[in-house]
């Protein structure tokens, strides 16, 4: 099989490369900081008193973080002494014109990194053909790996470290109260070198992330050769979904089964529990070879069962090489010293950085706020009675309060197969799509020119631009038959995305502030234009529970996948605290995890314990800790809604996602002017729970 001979050359290529890593970190060994505090004392009154007491806290700040990154071959102590003070920028109108330098300087640098990076992993996410083992190479390789190092070797980090000295989470939140679009900005320049990583260090995290994309993206179940304890085929000859999000997506889409859902859901099911245990036949991964009845775990050919080996824990393996990966990056980390700090509380120091700027603790705390709520066994009641059964473990995906579970799947998938046949018929309807949502017509061409859709060998994904002069781009996958339904859905939230990276790259003050605070901002938009799937496709639903319903449904998604990111939180501490485990070990502990979690926040709802499903996801593989983003983005979103209403819907989008990449804490004040809260839905749930019952 294809698949399993691209991955062995994967595993070859990570094993060479992690070895010259080990070589050349072992050379750079003695490669050590030299500038001790008296000399940061020192040089920090030199500065003071050239150029005047009222830079105190500049000066104390940039020297001090200038020599955190300042290395012996950087140059001796005179020397750093030397460059401080000839560097240090007194002048404001002299500081803003290296910044405005440096600003655009770095667009066109990250801008055609990204580009080089889209064009390189094009046959990894596009549905260009078969994998060839030269494009798993390629899509290994990261044109901006080297980045740090240069600007060290050529002094230019040392001139912002020292200019333009990052700030803490805290002191954003705090001071950055006051701060104009320009001193936000001069912030963001300071996230750029906070750390001084070496460039084998970051094209591993590379290699691994890139392994661990395509193990995923490779990852699908031929429907159509599943079988029951009858010997029956109960899907499509042709149906082929990948793990999880079309596993899942098929789950939801049985609920308006009244025929056989029930069992198709119970398959698909025990599929994800054969994934999530490693107990899947690796010979039925990604092949319609074998016939296999996931019940009894058995495989057929031609009608003969077939004895075949399990899928190793490869799963597991592919966390612990993003983990070893993170892991030998933090000591070069002063205060986010762990992969778990960085990807909370640290901030972006590159434009593909996940940095949330919310820290773990706070995270954890408001999830399990949200997950010991009291209203979901209420909620959970509602879905029984509706269901009429008691609740099974998958219906974390129950369906059945959206507006489209009443209009069949068949019905949906005809009028997105004739209206979207490929992806430049999707394209060409991008315009129509926003001047339905409210733009004018010059407004809607000009987002849309910015956005280009293509045919995805997964699941779907938006992917922007990081200079103006590019186009951000839309994935999603479309089969020979044109867009279905499940596909369309998809591409409506990817273009959500498409419109925030397009009006938060082009309408900022500064390109340092682009973007959004962190990805939850991003999925908050493509959540809202989501739910305007059906309205694009010119189905109106006048149901008067309309509203009480969605509120329902929201807030049961949320609880599903809050329950999920406390499941990869708690692996990632897992890690920390075993950092020499191997895949079988970690296998058991996130099997244990995961069950943890459900007995402490599902059991009481669902009447079941020990119940795995919470690992199923495939953001735990190739997404480390990205989850946490949907659950915040959800929150945001229903906030954001809220406001929203009564007002002009285009205009409001314009305006809130051109505030620009400020922390979390302020861009919700100056977007809807209150803080992040699982209130808001909590209430609007109870509140729907009164009026449907």
């Amino acid at each position: 099989m294809m698949k399993k001979s691209f991955l062995i050359i994967l595993t070859l290529t990570v094993m060479v490369f992690t070895q010259c890593t080990n070589n050349e970190v072992n050379n750079n060994i003695n490669d050590q900081k030299n500038i001790d505090d008296q000399t940061i004392v020192t040089t920090q009154k030199a500065l003071i008193e050239k150029f005047g007491s009222e830079n105190n806290d500049q000066i104390n700040r940039g020297v001090a973080h200038a020599a955190s990154l300042w290395r012996a071959s950087d140059g001796t102590v005179s020397e750093f002494e030397e460059f401080c003070l000839k560097q240090y920028i007194k002048d404001a109108s002299e500081k803003e014109m290296v910044f405005n330098k440096v600003s655009k300087n770095l667009e066109s640098l990250w801008g055609h990194q990204n580009k080089i990076l889209l064009d390189l992993n094009k046959n990894m996410d596009e549905d260009n053909g078969p994998y060839h083992k030269i494009d798993a190479m390629f899509a290994g390789y990261s044109p901006e790996a080297h980045f740090s190092n240069d600007f060290y070797a050529n002094k230019i980090a040392f001139v912002i470290a020292l200019n333009f000295p990052p700030y803490s989470l805290d002191e954003k939140n705090e001071m950055g109260k006051n701060w104009s679009s320009l001193e936000w900005a001069y912030a963001r320049l300071g996230d750029v070198f906070t750390a001084r990583v070496p460039a084998e260090l970051s094209q591993a995290i590379s290699l691994a992330n890139t392994n661990a994309g395509i193990y995923i993206s490779e990852y699908n179940i031929y429907m159509g050769h599943l079988l029951n304890n009858e010997n029956q085929k109960l899907f499509p000859e042709d149906m082929v979904l990948l793990s999880h999000w079309n596993l899942r997506d098929e789950i939801k889409s049985n609920y308006a089964n009244k025929e056989n859902g029930i069992e198709k859901q119970e398959m698909i099911y025990s599929v994800m529990k054969h994934i999530i245990n490693q107990t899947i036949p690796e010979e039925v991964i990604n092949s319609g070879e074998y016939d296999w009845n996931p019940f009894e775990n058995k495989t057929y050919k031609e009608g003969n069962e077939i004895k075949l080996t399990a899928e190793p824990d490869t799963r597991y393996q592919q966390i612990l090489n993003n983990f070893n990966a993170n892991k030998a990056a933090d000591e070069y980390y002063i205060d986010n010293n762990t992969f778990i700090k960085r990807a909370f509380s640290g901030a972006k120091s590159s434009p593909d950085d996940e940095a949330k700027e919310i820290s773990q603790e706070e995270v954890e705390k408001l999830f399990d706020e949200y997950l010991s709520s009291p209203v979901v066994k209420e909620v959970g009641k509602l879905i029984s009675k509706r269901l009429g059964r008691d609740l099974k473990p998958y219906d974390i995906w129950y369906d059945g309060f959206k507006a489209r579970s009443s209009i069949s799947e068949e019905s949906l998938n005809v009028k997105t197969q004739s209206k979207y046949p490929n992806a430049k018929a999707f394209e060409a309807d991008l315009v129509n799509m926003l001047k339905k949502l409210g733009w004018e017509n010059e407004r809607a061409e000009f987002i849309a020119s910015k956005v280009s859709v293509d045919a995805a060998r997964g699941s779907g994904h938006a992917w922007g631009a990081e200079m103006k002069a590019e186009n951000a781009h839309l994935r999603t996958r479309i089969s020979d038959k044109g867009m279905d339904y499940k596909g369309y859905n998809i591409a409506v939230h990817e273009f959500g995305h498409n419109v925030e990276q397009t009006i938060s790259l082009h309408d900022v003050d500064y390109y340092m502030i682009n973007g959004v605070p962190n990805t939850a901002f991003t999925e908050a938009l493509a959540f809202i234009f989501q739910k305007r799937d059906l309205q694009l496709l010119g189905f109106k639903n006048d149901n008067i529970d309309k509203e009480y319903l969605e509120n329902l449904d929201l807030y049961w998604s949320v609880f599903e996948i809050m329950g999920v990111s406390m499941v990869d939180m708690k692996v990632w501490k897992w890690l920390y605290e075993n950092p020499d485990s191997n895949a079988t070990q970690l296998k058991v502990a996130v099997i244990n995890i995961a069950n943890e979690v459900w007995n402490k926040y599902f059991a009481e709802v669902y009447g079941t314990t020990d119940e795995p499903i919470l690992a199923i996801y495939s953001h735990m593989i190739a997404s480390p800790l990205y989850l946490a983003n949907y659950s915040f983005g959800h929150l945001i979103d229903f906030q954001i809604v809220q406001y929203l209403e009564g007002k002009d819907f285009s205009d409001e989008v314009d305006k809130i996602w051109s505030i620009g990449r400020v922390t979390p804490e302020i861009w919700m004040q100056k977007s809807v002017g209150e803080s992040i809260s699982i209130h808001p839905m909590i209430d609007a749930a109870e509140e729907a729970l009164k009026h449907i019952n």
